[in-house]
């Protein structure tokens, strides 16, 4: 009998093996970003400390005031810009990207892009 797999799960065994390889340090703490059907969530994570330096998601406040965005890409690529302009104020500039299991593509790509555009060396 052939067993169903889901997309949950194949999303979350990519998410181990990248994180084997990807540890965020002080002086180069890891971007991780995490996408649901509605929002997009950043955060950049100083994993030898164990605490999050800062975060940005669609979910803010600062996001919802902006205008309307014509699409949830140009969302994801605000928030790569915002997440990198906190990440500035706090004294990182660079950082190893954590796409979290996600392919490169589309709102994770678009994140990491408004990063880099916003000064973030990757």
């Amino acid at each position: 009998m052939a067993s169903v797999i889901s997309r949950k799960s194949e999303r979350l065994k990519k998410q181990r093996r990248i994180r084997n390889s990807i540890i965020g340090t002080g002086e180069r703490p890891r971007l991780c970003v995490f996408r649901s059907s509605r929002h997009i969530y950043a955060q950049v994570i100083d994993d030898a400390k164990g605490q999050t330096i800062v975060a940005a998601s669609t979910y803010e406040k600062e996001v919802k005031g902006q205008p309307k965005f014509e699409s949830k890409v140009a969302a994801a690529e605000f928030v790569g810009k915002l997440v990198a302009e906190r990440a500035l104020d706090k004294g990182v500039k660079k950082i190893v990207f954590d796409r979290n299991g996600f392919l490169y593509h589309g709102r994770i790509k678009a994140v990491s892009e408004g990063a880099r555009k916003a000064g973030l060396e990757f």
